[in-house]
């Protein structure tokens, strides 16, 4: 791209708050580095021409881009077969770019709950609590009416919050959980595991991690404590955005971070993180007690 020319100065302008949308989205880096790159794609033809926000209009671009990456995962998880934290919701004070970046800090672990959501309630609530986008624009997002689109935004909050309440119970508790994981998954004990995890939990991993050997996805007491019997060795105990979870860290430089959502005294969700963009986001501080 020739960076002289007035609609690439424009994007360029704009690019790091399209990813950090695009990056809460989807959840992963590779991803979010896709859709950035459709959505130059889609600026590039469309131009500026009577367009009064060139920034909202990217926003827009941007969204319509992720949600239909969204509908497109989803569809291909409904084939048959042969992610104590911060609140989510952004500070509304200051420009657009700071709430961007506000954004951006919200944990990896929230991306666990996320994925629990439909791609319209998700694109509504990263939007509106997030990115503080009006809901008229999201409406002409979703192809729904204004009232629809904070409804999806209303239930989407109720439930990360209470995901999020859930998961985090007492910080001891949770604390005590992951521990007693980890000792049972280095010890090679399936069956301690078994106790720990939820019948339905759900194991996630992002692209990077799926690149290094990791399941992208797998669901089921069993299938989860046997890919952890006897292995995680490296792992150790860490505060993940102030949350009890786990980092393979080896040399000191984290590779992949675990994050646990823990309710009623069990493991419901795992996540492993290994995009070098989000671990450089995520609080990584050694559990030393």
């Amino acid at each position: 791209m020739d960076e002289r020319d007035p609609l690439v100065a424009c994007f360029e302008e704009h690019r790091s708050h399209l990813r950090a949308v695009a990056l809460r989205m989807l959840g992963s880096g590779d991803e979010a580095d896709d859709a950035v790159q459709e959505t130059w794609l889609r600026f590039s033809r469309s131009g500026t021409d009577g367009v009064a926000n060139p920034g909202g209009w990217l926003t827009t671009i941007v969204s319509r881009v992720c949600l239909n990456m969204l509908r497109s995962r989803t569809s291909r998880r409904e084939l048959p077969l042969g992610e104590p934290h911060p609140d989510p919701v952004a500070d509304r004070s200051g420009d657009p770019e700071h709430r961007a970046l506000q954004a951006d800090a919200v944990g990896a672990a929230l991306i666990v709950v996320l994925d629990t959501l439909t791609p319209a309630e998700r694109l509504a609530f990263v939007l509106h609590d997030l990115f503080a986008v009006p809901f008229e624009e999201i409406a002409r997002i979703v192809d729904r009416s204004p009232a629809a689109a904070r409804q999806l935004a209303s239930r989407a909050r109720r439930r990360v919050q209470g995901s999020l309440e859930a998961g985090g119970g007492v910080p001891e508790r949770r604390r005590e959980v992951v521990g007693a994981f980890l000792a049972a998954a280095h010890g090679g004990d399936f069956d301690a595991l078994l106790t720990l995890l939820d019948p339905d939990v759900v194991l996630r991993a992002d692209p990077a991690a799926v690149r290094m050997g990791a399941p992208s996805e797998l669901r089921g007491a069993p299938a989860v404590a046997g890919t952890f019997t006897g292995r995680a060795l490296a792992a150790h105990p860490a505060l993940i955005d102030g949350a009890a979870g786990a980092v393979w860290a080896p040399g000191g430089r984290p590779r992949v971070a675990f994050g646990f959502t823990v309710a009623a005294g069990r493991i419901t969700a795992i996540t492993m993180t290994a995009d070098p963009g989000l671990l450089g986001r995520v609080d990584l501080d050694a559990d030393r007690g």
